[in-house]
């Protein structure tokens, strides 16, 4: 709501603040639904807190699919997709058929609504490429970010429908 720097009154600037600061109050919320995937940060311990520390969402994700403990994901879900994948699914609940693990095929889709930074791009390639080698993985978004584009989407009036020309 301002086009410059000499019509920026405290006001203005006080309420893009609370918007911005409301609308990660409103993530937080979303994620407290999760089991797994619920905070980017570890708060360390009550002796040690300079070790807190800041784990991204897309990391935290990207390390569960490729975990080679292969425990089942709660906040990761199979599609069954196919007639083998639907009668493996309808089996389960007569007999003990593990799911299927998103690990399990040699190609990873990630699809990063809002858009993905090339450091989120780069990040991701390089977990893959230590935890599963051999595993081909393609991301897509939405946007490309950059640091200018992501600050403007802070600031968006309608985060849905942001009116930042990226």
């Amino acid at each position: 709501g301002c086009d410059s720097s000499l019509n920026l009154t405290s006001q203005k600037a006080t309420d893009a603040v609370d918007g911005i600061f409301q609308s990660l109050r409103d993530i937080a919320r979303v994620r407290m639904h999760m089991k797994q995937f619920n905070s980017i940060h570890n708060p360390g311990s009550n002796t040690h807190q300079a070790s807190a520390s800041y784990k991204p969402l897309l990391k935290q994700v990207v390390e569960e699919i490729c975990n080679p403990d292969r425990p089942d994901p709660a906040d990761i879900e199979h599609m069954s997709s196919g007639l083998t994948d639907l009668l493996k699914t309808g089996f389960s609940m007569f007999m003990k058929v593990n799911r299927p693990h998103p690990g399990d095929h040699p190609l990873l889709i990630i699809f990063m609504v809002g858009g993905v930074s090339v450091s989120e791009v780069k990040m991701v390639k390089d977990l893959v490429a230590t935890r599963k080698p051999g595993t081909q993985v393609i991301v897509l978004s939405s946007v490309l970010l950059t640091p200018h584009s992501a600050v403007e989407l802070l600031f968006a009036p309608d985060r849905l429908q942001p009116n930042a020309h990226i």
